[in-house]
C-alpha cells in the first residue's frame, strides 16, 4: 500500500495489520478501543458530515482538544475531502483562538469540552464561523455533539468519498499549524501531505516498534511532534492508548504496559525528580543502595565501554534498584523518544542505564518536524547530542553556525506572509532553522543554542543563555531559570526555585521562612543559592558566567503567557515584566 495521503494511513493498516484496539481511550474507568474498520468507518461519517454542511476541499477546520481518538477521526475527516485541519492548543488564550480563526479563515470547529467550548463561543463572536458548524466532543447543553455530525454523514454515500479523496494530492495543503513562538503574533506553517508523511519514512528506520507493541499518547497531537509520531505508530501497526491527562500518566502507563512513548524533557524531569525524591525517603542500607546505583547511571555513556566492573556493578544495580523504575513505568517500556526541547544528559544516562532507551530527536513545525534523532541502538545515540540526520535530510552548518536543512519536510511557507516564508526558506531552498549547531564525530548533530536568544555583552562577548539555564536547571533546587544581561557588563539571572525541595531543605536548615515569598528573601536561602551558582559557574568561561541572581517567588506558566505552550520561555515577556528587577542587577 503506498501511504500518499494522510489518510492512506488508515487504508495501509487495514491491509497490513487491522487491529482491534487502534486507538484506545478511557471512558468509565475503562479503556474501550476503537478497531482499524471502526477507525475507518467514523471517519468517513465525518467526511459526510463535514460535506453536509457545505464544507468543501481547501476549507479550513479547527480542532481544540486534548488527545482522544476523536481527535484524529476529525484529523483524518477532514483530510479525505481535501479540507485543512487548523488544531489548536487547548491552553492559549481568547485571543488566540480569535486571531487564528481570523488569519485561517475558519469554517468549523471541533472542540473537546464544556470549558473549551465557552472559549470558543467568545473567540468566534462576530465572526464568519455559524454556530451549527461548532462540534463538541463531550455532551455540552445547547451545543451539537460530535454524534450528531456522524448523524448528519449517514445521510451520505461512502461512494461519493472515493472521488474526492482521489482529487487529493501530495503536495495539496494538510495542515495548518500555528506555532505559538517566544514574540509576536502566532505564524501559521503550512504543511503538506507528502511534507509530513515523508518525514514519517525518512524517520522509519529509527522505529524500535512494531505491531504487536502499544504506545502511550499525552503529549499534545495539536504539536507537529506528536502528530507525526501518531502518523508513524499506525504505518507500523502501533495501537494507541491515550492517557487520560497529564496528571495519571503514572497510572496509565501501569495499566497499559507500553513499548514507547513520546516526552518532552521538561516532564521526564519530573519523572527522574520523583524518582529521586523517593530515593531519598529511603533510610539505612536502601539509601545507599539508590545512590549508588544513581551514581552508576550518572556515569553511563552509550559510546563507550567502561570495562567489566563497571558493566557488572550496573548489571546488579538493575537487578537491585532499576527494575523498579522499568515496572513503575509499566514493566514494558523499551524507549522514550524526547523531542521539543534540550534534554539534559544526566537524565539520558541515569535512564539508559536503567535500561531504558532515551531517543532524543531534533526539528521544528516547520519541518515536520525531525531533522535527526539519536537510535535505539547505542552505537547510533551520542548522549548530549540529538543523534544522526534521519534519510533524505541534507544539513549545513553556516558561517555564523546557523544550522540550514534541505528536505522534502521542508513546509511550503507561512500562511498569507510571503515575507517571512523568504526570510526563513532562502532561494537556494535552505530552511534557516534559527538554531546554532555543530557536527560531534562527524555524524552526530549537537545544539549549542538559538541563533536568536543569544546576545553580547557590553564588553563584545557573546553569551548563549540556553546553554548556562540547561547546565543549572539540572540541580534538583532550579525549577525555571532565565539568564539576562544583554548589552550589559556581565550576564545575571533570574532563578524560580523547585519549591518543594526547597522547603524540604529549609526544615533541615534551620529556615523559619514558609511560603515562596518569605523563602526568596531568605538570607540562608539567597546564600544556598549564589554558592549553586558560583559552582556552576566552574563549567564556563569567565564572561559566560552568572555574577548576580535575582530569586522569584512565583513560576512562569502559560497561563500568565511566560511559557509557550511547549514550554520555552518568553524571554521577551519575561524580560518586560521584570524590567525593574534586571535593572537593579546591574545598579
Amino acid at each position: 500500500m503506498d501511504v500518499r495521503r494522510s489518510f492512506d494511513i488508515l487504508a495501509n493498516q487495514l491491509e497490513k495489520f487491522p487491529k482491534s484496539d487502534a486507538l484506545a481511550a478511557k471512558i468509565d474507568g475503562q479503556y474501550m478501543p476503537l478497531s482499524t474498520q471502526q477507525v475507518q468507518e467514523q471517519t468517513d461519517l465525518v467526511s459526510l458530515g463535514l460535506l453536509s454542511l457545505g464544507l468543501k476541499k481547501d476549507d479550513k477546520v479547527a480542532i481544540i482538544s486534548m488527545n482522544r481518538p476523536e481527535w484524529l477521526l476529525a484529523d483524518f475527516g477532514i483530510a479525505q475531502i481535501g479540507a485543512t485541519s487548523v488544531p489548536m492548543y487547548p491552553s492559549i488564550t481568547v485571543e488566540d483562538y480569535k486571531y487564528i480563526f481570523t488569519d485561517a479563515g475558519v469554517r468549523a470547529v471541533f472542540v473537546a469540552d464544556e470549558k473549551l467550548y465557552e472559549k470558543v463561543k467568545e473567540a468566534t463572536a462576530g465572526l464568519d464561523i455559524p454556530p451549527q458548524n461548532v462540534f463538541t466532543f463531550d455532551k455540552v447543553a445547547g451545543a451539537r455533539h460530535f454524534s450528531e455530525l456522524l448523524a448528519l454523514g449517514k445521510q451520505g454515500k461512502v461512494a461519493d468519498l472515493v472521488s474526492l479523496k482521489a482529487a487529493v494530492q501530495p503536495d495539496d495543503l494538510l495542515t495548518l499549524i500555528y506555532t505559538s513562538g517566544t514574540t509576536g503574533n502566532p505564524k501559521g506553517v503550512m504543511l503538506s501531505h507528502d511534507n509530513l508523511l515523508s518525514n514519517c519514512r525518512s524517520s522509519s528506520a529509527a522505529v524500535p516498534v512494531g505491531a504487536n507493541d502499544k504506545a502511550l499518547s499525552f503529549l499534545p497531537l495539536c504539536h507537529i511532534f506528536e502528530r507525526m509520531v501518531t502518523y508513524l505508530y499506525m504505518i507500523h501497526g502501533v495501537s494507541i492508548y491515550y492517557a487520560e491527562s497529564m496528571e495519571t500518566i503514572a497510572d496509565n502507563l501501569r495499566e497499559v504496559h507500553p513499548s514507547i512513548f513520546t516526552t518532552v524533557p521538561r516532564l521526564l524531569e519530573k519523572v527522574y525528580d520523583r524518582i529521586v525524591a523517593k530515593g531519598h525517603e529511603q533510610t539505612g542500607i536502601k539509601h545507599k543502595l539508590f545512590f549508588w546505583a544513581l551514581d552508576l547511571g550518572l556515569k553511563y555513556d552509550t559510546q563507550k565501554d567502561q570495562g567489566f566492573l563497571y558493566n557488572t556493578e550496573l548489571a546488579l544495580a538493575n537487578k537491585l534498584i532499576f527494575n523498579k523504575w522499568r515496572e513503575a513505568l509499566g514493566g514494558s517500556l523499551r524507549c522514550i523518544v524526547s523531542g521539543g526541547g534540550a534534554l539534559q544528559p544526566r537524565l539520558a544516562r541515569v535512564f539508559w542505564a536503567a535500561g531504558i532507551r532515551v531517543m532524543e530527536g531534533y526539528g521544528l513545525t516547520e519541518t515536520s518536524p525531525v531533522i535527526a534523532v539519536n537510535g535505539y541502538e547505542a552505537k547510533d545515540n551520542m548522549i548530549g547530542a540529538v543523534g544522526p540526520l534521519i534519510e533524505n535530510m541534507e544539513v549545513k552548518i553556516a558561517a555564523d553556525g546557523e544550522i540550514l536543512t534541505k528536505s522534502a519536510s521542508v513546509m511550503k511557507g507561512y500562511y498569507n506572509k510571503p515575507e517571512l516564508t523568504a526570510e526563513a526558506i532562502d532561494q537556494d531552498g535552505w530552511f534557516h532553522t534559527g538554531d546554532i549547531g555543530e557536527f560531534v564525530n562527524g555524524r552526530f548533530l549537537k545544539i549549542t543554542d538559538r541563533k536568536k536568544e543569544m546576545f553580547k555583552t557590553s564588553g563584545g562577548k557573546y553569551i548563549a543563555p540556553q546553554v548556562i539555564e540547561n547546565k543549572m536547571k539540572e540541580d534538583p533546587l532550579i525549577e525555571q531559570m532565565m539568564v539576562v544581561g544583554a548589552d550589559q557588563k556581565f550576564p545575571g539571572a533570574l532563578i524560580i526555585p523547585a519549591f518543594d525541595e526547597l522547603k524540604k531543605w529549609a526544615t533541615k536548615h534551620g529556615v523559619t521562612a514558609t511560603t515562596n515569598e518569605e523563602l526568596v528573601k531568605d538570607e540562608k536561602v539567597l546564600h544556598l543559592y549564589h554558592d549553586l551558582t558560583l559552582q556552576y559557574n566552574k563549567s564556563f568561561a569567565q564572561w559566560e558566567q552568572v555574577k548576580k541572581i535575582v530569586l522569584l517567588p512565583e513560576q512562569w506558566t502559560v497561563e500568565t503567557g511566560e511559557m509557550t505552550p511547549t514550554m520555552k520561555v518568553k524571554r521577551k515577556i519575561i524580560t518586560e515584566n521584570n524590567k525593574a528587577v534586571i535593572e537593579g542587577l546591574y545598579k
